[in-house]
């Protein structure tokens, strides 16, 4: 008896169609970056731009807010571009940069840590003070020392806000009292504190700020930093592409570095101009390449580690970072470890601008400082986005509001009213970008 056979079915008989082409800007609006869907350099300008009109400004806002100042401060005082101020404006970004740097840790989780200012401080007063007599400590161990401290406290702090589920708001608001109390308890018992101020008595940390690289160094430095820049850039690069990973165009590349190297040369030419008074002073102050040190090798542990992805997994969405395996009280409470080591860097780098760590530093108005540089950078309040260099750019900004309105004569109320107003503006940009972010998605 015949068997009957049913015809094949029509799919089987049709002749594959291949899948369409991606919708550029479809893909970069609902949140691919340019690299994702870029072939050709074309392409990924568009993908871009595309991700621009979609809410995804990056730092441009704040860029332009930049530019914006520096044209206002120049047309009223023409001393703000001298090579002079624009040494003393880096060397004042400093510590802006370096608070907010560490207040970025917490922002990504979409915590906060109001004690940097005075773990700053209590870093500061262990530095010194192990430097000094009857102690003299050699600068590293006393700087290694000081550093363990905070990083000690930034564990403490957040182990209570993981295991025991407390805000973060309440145990560093804590935070910022009791370390204010160690801070005095710390000069109290140091019989050298003077007022309790204790004098920085080692070169090397006093030069940090104060000194200066020599001409030839800062260019041997610059070259050196820009060629590792450059291999690994393009080495990275066409890794990628070999292994059929997402990577921008390698003109993209190129053109990065280029823009690096324009940057890198203006700020020397401009640190190796004689701005000295008395006698000549030239060269690039030792504090500006700690500051990129710093910013480039957190961004490096957010961007490039299992660790930095983690913690922006936990800040866009916690519960489902718990699902996906993270150990999400490990990654909080090392984020706070991170955040109080890098507040102890400021505290150096506070010091040795001063000269000396004093129990009247003013660890509340410094945390409102990390805060503002952090998010008038770029970094989000909301949590799941902020990166080492927005602290950077807000520091910067936040130093040239302060120089600027200086120079034309404006007092410390108006200094401070301007920078308030300077963050209100970030923040409602960085809402209004959110808000048209969920709607083009």
């Amino acid at each position: 008896m015949a068997r009957h056979v049913e015809p094949p079915d029509e799919v089987a008989t049709t002749t594959p169609q291949p899948a369409p082409e991606p919708d550029l800007t479809t893909l970069a609006v609902t949140g691919a970056a340019p690299e994702v869907v870029a072939d050709t350099l074309g392409d990924y300008f568009r993908a871009w731009w595309a991700r621009i009109r979609g809410g995804e400004s990056g730092v441009l806002p704040i860029l332009a807010g930049l530019v914006l100042i520096i044209v206002i401060f120049q047309s009223q005082q023409s001393v703000f571009l001298s090579a002079g101020n624009i040494v003393n404006l880096l060397t004042q970004a400093a510590v802006f940069v370096m608070l907010g740097t560490a207040e970025i840790f917490a922002l990504i989780l979409s915590e906060i840590d109001l004690s940097t200012g005075f773990v700053a401080g209590v870093g500061g007063m262990i530095i010194a003070e192990l430097m000094a007599n009857p102690i003299n400590w050699p600068w590293w161990a006393a700087v290694a020392v000081g550093l363990l401290v905070t990083a000690a406290i930034g564990l403490l702090q957040g182990t209570l806000i993981t295991r025991l589920r407390l805000p973060s708001f309440v145990v560093t608001l804590g935070g910022l009292l009791a370390w204010q109390g160690v801070l005095i308890w710390l000069a109290d018992i140091d019989k050298n504190a003077v007022g309790g101020v204790v004098r920085i008595s080692n070169r090397v940390v006093y030069n940090l700020v104060n000194g200066n690289m020599s001409v030839v160094a800062s260019w041997i430095t610059l070259v050196v930093v820009v060629g590792l820049y450059a291999v690994l850039s393009i080495s990275r690069n066409v890794r990628r592409r070999s292994q059929n990973l997402s990577a921008p165009p390698l003109s993209v590349a190129i053109g990065t570095i280029v823009l690096v190297t324009a940057a890198g040369v203006a700020l020397v030419v401009v640190c190796n101009l004689d701005r000295g008074a008395l006698v000549p002073l030239r060269g690039v102050p030792w504090v500006i390449p700690f500051i990129l040190f710093v910013v480039l090798a957190w961004s490096w542990l957010l961007a490039r580690t299992r660790t930095g992805r983690y913690m922006y997994a936990i800040g866009a969405n916690p519960e489902a970072a718990r699902r996906a395996g993270i150990n999400v009280a490990w990654i909080r409470t090392l984020a706070f470890v991170l955040c109080s080591l890098t507040a102890g860097l400021a505290g150096l780098v506070y010091e040795s601008r001063l000269g000396s760590m004093a129990t009247d530093i003013d660890g509340g108005t410094l945390v409102l400082y990390a805060v503002a540089s952090a998010v008038i950078g770029g970094a989000s309040l909301f949590g799941g986005r902020g990166k080492p260099v927005h602290a950077l750019l807000g520091g910067v900004v936040i130093a040239a509001v302060y120089n600027g309105l200086g120079l034309i004569g404006i007092s410390a109320a108006g200094q401070d009213i301007a920078t308030a107003l300077v963050l209100i503006a970030a923040v409602t940009v960085d809402s209004l970008v959110r808000r048209r972010g969920r709607t083009a998605a």
